[in-house]
């Protein structure tokens, strides 16, 4: 299957959906970067870093991080070369107010999201999930916090980009295979 150039992709999902399993494969196969903000902010807090000082007081508590400090962090890896013909962001944008920024942000040069890939996994298998990667910040009460948090802020994203008709609904169970397959047909649709 022959991937169109210059996609700019966001890939949604609650947490534990698969999103950085399944951008990662998706990376590969449409060479473009994936982004993700749950990386980079990881990486700042093991570094020491003052954003991840920050960050660390948010994930620590099951939050998102203040608009403000994301969507900047995000406008300057946009600004990277390796951006240009397109990208895949993971964990952002989370709130609608994010998404209006990164529509602004990419419009000022004459670009725009073409897709917003869904992965959708029911509560059970999330949690499940969730608690198998045994990380940190993955204690069964900081897991119910996020997803009581991704419900009450991020899905109103999901619906934002569902009127803009770029959302892709995927199911997000089954092989990895199996999923992966789902993703590259929604993206096929988008071309």
């Amino acid at each position: 299957m022959s991937i169109g150039l210059f996609m700019n992709l966001i890939i949604l999902g609650p947490p534990g959906a698969g999103k950085g399993t399944q951008a990662v494969r998706l990376k590969e196969k449409l060479t473009i970067p994936h982004i993700s903000t749950g990386e980079m902010l990881r990486d700042a807090a093991k570094a020491g870093t003052e954003l991840g000082r920050e960050a660390e007081k948010y994930m620590g508590a099951g939050k998102l991080l203040p608009d403000a400090l994301i969507v900047n962090l995000i406008e300057e890896r946009l600004k990277n070369s390796d951006c240009r013909e397109g990208f895949l962001l993971d964990g952002f944008p989370r709130t609608t107010a994010q998404a209006e920024a990164l529509d602004k942000m990419l419009g000022e040069n004459g670009k725009e999201i073409e897709g917003a890939l869904m992965l959708e996994v029911p509560e059970d298998e999330l949690l499940k999930r969730l608690l198998a990667r045994r990380r940190d910040d993955d204690k069964e009460e900081t897991i119910r916090e996020r997803l009581k948090v991704y419900e009450n802020q991020t899905a109103p994203v999901v619906h934002y980009y569902q009127k803009r008709s770029v959302l892709r609904r995927i199911k997000g169970v089954g092989s990895l295979e199996d999923i992966f397959g789902r993703l590259m047909e929604a993206v096929a649709e988008l071309e």
